[in-house]
């Protein structure tokens, strides 16, 4: 068990390193890391680049998400004997190292994104209802608000709630706890420019071609 918890950290990290913002800085000529809030993720292209760029970066990250816990969840079932309990963690292991490495990724100096996109893929992948109901609950509430990190915020509890009332063992939970504190940790600037009236608005992407 050991051994493939490090190789599914390894290569859940590596397929995290893949980011949807080159694809946008090669078309558009822009460095993400350059403008807005500095961060190579989707919310930044959005709020920069506006809603098409958005779109562009979040699904290729929201597909790597995809990719890591199919391929893994495929191997698991068909190639070992793992218990229920171990391919629990094993998978929420690698959608944990996939949104490390994109918030984390080694060819940009460990300062990517914030991970939501990647989350999404992650969650679709591991529960399609759930994860479907909190990207949902995720555009509702961002509508509502005009702010695009309430969403993001409703989307990590209805995530760590999921792990607690789904999953066979109480680790996932714990892990997705874990990312929930880590995402808060990279909104703290966004939380204190909302505080004081200077976060971007959301209804601010839509202007921008």
């Amino acid at each position: 068990m050991l051994f493939a918890l490090i190789v599914v950290l390894i290569i859940g990290y590596l397929i995290g390193c893949i980011h949807g913002s080159n694809a946008a800085k090669l078309l558009s000529g822009v460095n993400l890391k350059e403008v807005g809030h500095g961060n190579a993720g989707a919310s930044n292209a959005t709020l920069s680049l506006g809603w098409k760029y958005g779109v562009l970066v979040a699904l290729i990250d929201i597909a790597k998400g995809v990719v890591a816990i199919l391929l893994l969840r495929l191997v698991l079932l068909n190639y070992t004997s793992f218990s229920e309990s171990e391919i629990s963690i094993l998978l929420f292991i690698i959608g944990a190292a996939v949104i490390l490495g994109h918030n984390f990724p080694i060819h940009m100096k460990f300062r990517g994104g914030k991970g939501t996109a990647s989350l999404i893929g992650i969650f679709i992948a591991l529960n399609w209802k759930f994860g479907l109901l909190a990207v949902l609950a995720l555009i509702i509430t961002s509508l509502l608000t005009n702010y695009l990190i309430i969403g993001v915020f409703i989307l990590y509890v209805i995530f760590c709630i999921s792990a607690l009332i789904i999953e066979p063992t109480i680790w996932p939970f714990f892990i997705s706890l874990t990312l929930f504190f880590v995402a808060f940790f990279l909104h703290f600037e966004n939380i204190n420019r909302m505080r004081v009236g200077t976060e971007p608005k959301l209804t601010a992407a839509f202007k921008k071609k």
